[in-house]
């Protein structure tokens, strides 16, 4: 696993389980060999439009067949995958497109139509596109139709000679300046994270792993290549919906799903929980934020099957902590170190100093899963991983005798909602981009179904007018939906220090002070 490339992956899979299925999706289904053809076609066509070794190409479109073909295409020319979020704005993918440097971008046709324009001022070769948006299998103009990529492809294609220590994927995380960073990953960062993910938890060929997770997050991402490292079966859901999770558990025997905590609430609560035969699941596993002790436990009471947590960063190419399957399953805690990773719980104002178990501080993590550093900026790569190569997580944890780790609360600002990560500069760049606001804070809000909520404070000019409404339609025409805040409210001044800096964590001493516009 040390040495393999992400090209590799599903080649040799398709050598050893070549009939057996590897990928069902909806109605479909694609045995591990079928997998390898199409994303051969994939890299052909690919190559044709001018895609080289090292070249950045963008993936950004919803869970689909076509994205797990896309990926594994992509990987075999030796270009480094960039997937994003779904849910980006066009605004925000232009941004991390251009920051990249990405020479193809692949989405669907109904997503291109407000990008096709980046062809005119970025480093874009071409823009490929699934479906017509219209039920057809059409391109709009300026884009080539993933159809016609397939249908102009050959079965074979010598895989690009790569490094395990070279570039294999940029994926974009939030940054506290406001504007993404890109975590370089290599290609053992990627390889390594899956393997070591699927022997925490035992995953093997025999079984069947399904997940809503988006496959452009790093834990989606991390599940898909360990099924098709060692056998599994991968059930792919477009998008989380209760019912038809827990349908499709029940229709493909399913014996493993990884989701976020979020998704298991909604599960536990669907009315019609107790229809649905999840008798064939023999682990759940939860990451993106904490599992509440009661929920693993009513979890596992209802369904018979043990809720394993883990804690990740996207820095690290997926999760960095698990609850392992042949160990204690200590519930409220994220588990023990990963095989190859080193954790420690150093002083938060000095990370040279490690506290003694038991102390609160940030949690620290070392080892070969640790990302190559930030795309073009050096300055956050140095903040982010010191010299003897620990990567600073932000989060403050602390870790008992027996090296089980507990995640109390976050060092930075971050709000997290549903799993996913929220950070309040970035909407607070936006906010203040609105002519009528004079100063803003966003700060995190409890939620019973979402963990937190990001809840946005603004001060208006003297004599100008905008309602809280008005606030949350300029955020969303120029945020991801789940990064505009869900509440916001209009008050006089905010809290701050004696140099002017907000202090997001008394936000919360405003609320009530105005009436505020919730969705």
């Amino acid at each position: 696993m040390l040495q393999k490339s992400i090209g590799q992956i599903l080649p040799e899979a398709a050598a050893k389980f070549a009939d057996k299925t590897a990928l069902v999706f909806g109605d479909r289904t694609f045995t591990f060999a079928e997998l390898d053809k199409l994303s051969n076609r994939v890299a052909n066509g690919l190559t044709e439009m001018g895609i080289v070794p090292g070249d950045r190409v963008t993936l950004y479109a919803q869970n689909g067949w076509e994205w797990v073909v896309s990926y594994y295409g992509i990987a075999k020319t030796g270009a480094v995958l960039n997937p994003i979020n779904v849910m980006l704005t066009p605004d925000e993918v232009a941004y991390v497109v251009k920051d990249c440097g990405a020479r193809a971008l692949l989405t669907t046709a109904d997503r291109a139509a407000p990008i096709l324009d980046l062809k005119d001022d970025t480093d874009l070769a071409g823009i490929v596109t699934f479906g017509s948006g219209d039920g057809g299998s059409g391109a709009p103009d300026g884009a080539v139709s993933f159809d016609d990529l397939l249908e102009g492809g050959s079965d074979t294609f010598d895989i690009a000679t790569v490094a395990a220590t070279d570039l294999g994927k940029i994926c974009y995380t939030s940054g506290t300046t406001g504007f993404p960073k890109g975590a370089m990953l290599s290609h053992r960062n990627v390889v390594l994270n899956a393997a070591m993910t699927a022997a925490m938890n035992m995953r093997v060929a025999d079984d069947v792993q399904l997940t809503a997770l988006p496959c452009a997050h790093v834990y989606g991402a991390a599940i898909m290549n360990l099924c098709m490292l060692f056998g599994s079966t991968f059930v792919l859901m477009e998008r989380f919906d209760a019912g038809e999770v827990m349908d499709a558990v029940q229709t493909h025997r399913a014996t493993v799903m990884d989701g976020v905590p979020t998704m298991y609430f909604y599960m536990l609560a669907h009315p019609e929980f107790d229809r649905f035969d999840l008798s064939s699941l023999t682990r759940a596993v939860a990451g993106g934020q904490t599992m509440p002790v009661a929920k693993s436990e009513e979890w596992t009471a209802r369904v018979g099957c043990p809720m394993l947590e883990l804690w990740g960063m996207t820095e690290l190419a997926g999760p960095g902590i698990m609850q392992h399957s042949y160990g204690e399953n200590r519930l409220g805690s994220a588990g023990v170190e990963m095989l190859y990773v080193r954790a420690r719980i150093a002083d938060a104002e000095d990370a040279s100093k490690t506290l003694p178990n038991g102390e609160v501080g940030e949690l620290m993590i070392a080892g070969p899963l640790v990302m190559m550093g930030y795309f073009g900026n050096e300055k956050a790569t140095r903040e982010a991983i010191e010299p003897d190569g620990w990567l600073h997580s932000g989060d403050l944890a602390k870790m008992d005798d027996d090296g089980y780790i507990f995640v109390v609360d976050r060092k930075k600002d971050m709000i997290l909602t549903a799993g996913y990560n929220i950070y309040p500069a970035e909407i607070e760049r936006v906010i203040s981009g609105h002519p009528a606001v004079a100063m803003v804070g966003v700060g995190a809000k409890a939620d019973d179904e979402k963990g937190e909520i990001a809840k946005a404070y603004v001060v208006l000019k003297p004599g100008a007018q905008a309602t809280p409404d008005d606030i949350r339609k300029h955020c969303r025409d120029r945020l991801a939906a789940y990064k505009v805040p869900r509440e916001v409210q209009i008050v006089p001044d905010l809290p701050t220090t004696s140099t002017g800096k907000i202090l997001r964590r008394e936000l919360h001493t405003l609320d009530g002070a105005e009436q505020a516009a919730a969705e």
